[in-house]
């Protein structure tokens, strides 16, 4: 495949319920006019979601022998990008406007906007749709709380959407595939000790509410805290894997 402007990578695994909307989001007329390519990293599932990313995706990667992290599956797509610019999203979250994220994408990747920025982290939002009263909260604090981490140099940016320059992505060793949460943190962590992060007001993403509707904010929160002090303290998660909710 010839050089593309930048690699739209979708780790998944076990998403046959929702796969081909998403995939369809980025259709094949898009991708030619932003000259871009989309990437499915499947992890191992025993679904239909292999077969449907096969029929919309530009390349579909994993041979499906074991269930691997998120980290492993976003570094296996990483290594076989054709791009200077990886744009990690999860299959179940979507640009709130596809053409004005696809536009901000193109800038970054030829360098308009942000040129001295490495990596990016974007405001996460609830699909409106399901969005409740106290969602509300929840997203203000938290965007509020990652966009200053990045002011200070901490570093930070959920893993529903990071985009990232290839040379730091390398340069610091991709995605740490043995940590099964707080991937997302412990990569910013790691680029911010190299380059700048930038936190994106303008680049929205709605992301399912899904997990937080199973098991509640408190025990998401608490997974989320206790997982970023693990890997901060002992460079490897708390939790032995992430169970998908579907």
């Amino acid at each position: 495949m010839k050089n593309k402007l930048f690699s739209l990578i979708i780790p998944v695994y076990q998403e046959e319920k929702i796969i081909e909307s998403t995939l369809k989001y980025y259709d094949a007329e898009l991708r030619e006019k932003f000259n871009f390519e989309l990437i499915v990293s499947d992890g191992g599932s025993e679904d239909k979601t292999k077969q449907i990313a096969e029929q919309f995706a530009d390349l579909v990667v994993g041979r499906g022998e074991e269930i691997r992290s998120i980290s492993a599956g976003r570094n296996k797509g990483a290594t076989e990008a054709n791009s200077n610019l990886f744009v990690f999203i999860n299959a179940d979250s979507l640009p709130a406007n596809k053409l004005d994220f696809l536009n901000l994408l193109s800038e970054i990747a030829n360098k308009q906007k942000y040129e001295k920025y490495s990596a990016f982290a974007c405001t996460i939002l609830p699909f409106p749709a399901e969005e409740l009263f106290k969602d509300k909260f929840f997203y203000k604090f938290f965007n509020t709380y990652f966009k200053l981490l990045n002011i200070i140099g901490i570093g930070m940016g959920r893993g529903e959407c990071q985009i990232i320059r290839k040379e730091v992505f390398e340069k610091v060793g991709g995605y740490n595939d043995t940590i099964f949460a707080g991937e997302d943190f412990d990569l910013f962590r790691r680029i911010a000790r190299f380059g700048k992060i930038r936190f994106l007001d303008e680049c929205i993403i709605f992301e399912s509410t899904r997990r937080f509707r199973k098991d509640g904010y408190i025990k998401t929160l608490l997974l989320w805290f206790f997982n970023s002090i693990f890997v901060l303290l002992f460079n490897k998660s708390l939790s032995k894997s992430w169970d998908p909710v579907r």
